[in-house]
């Protein structure tokens, strides 16, 4: 089984949604089970179905969550440095083409949120950020055409 890179951020969220899943979601679940037992035939009862397939898909996803964890990979970004670009940095970008700046910093694959500026490392950004340090330009493929930025800070903290 492949490790799983994911911050420490990212290992507490997913630890929270199962918490979540399991103490609030899975008990109203099971609640709804049983009220919509108590309307008799379950063959024809849509409610009874319903909360069967959101009983199904709860489990799916607290299975899938305990998975991601087993296989984590926890790095304490706060303990990494230096002036390469690797997995945790924050990394100020200037785009060559809009000249315009924005900031990035790679994280694992689950934990990534591009409107809160988070990457994954297996985003095309991210795979041509790594390895490259400040004043390198990156060439990146984007599905809107090829892009142009230059690296302008690296920040582990």
């Amino acid at each position: 089984m492949d490790k799983i890179p994911m911050t420490i951020n990212g290992h507490e969220e997913l630890q929270q949604e199962i918490r979540r899943l399991k103490t609030v979601e899975r008990p109203t679940i099971i609640a709804a089970i049983a009220e919509a037992r108590k309307h008799g035939d379950l063959s024809e009862n849509a409610e009874y179905h319903a909360a069967k397939e959101q009983q199904s898909m709860n489990e799916a996803r607290i299975n899938d969550l305990e998975d991601k964890l087993s296989r984590a990979d926890v790095i304490d970004i706060t303990k990494l440095s230096g002036n390469i670009v690797k997995f945790g940095a924050k990394v100020k970008l200037f785009d060559e083409d809009t000249e315009k700046e924005s900031n990035f910093q790679i994280v694992g694959e689950f934990e990534s949120n591009i409107s809160q500026g988070l990457i994954s490392i297996s985003s095309p950004i991210a795979r041509a950020l790594i390895g490259k340090a400040i004043g390198d330009s990156v060439e990146v493929s984007t599905p809107g055409g090829g892009k142009s930025y230059e690296i302008m800070k690296i920040d582990f903290s």
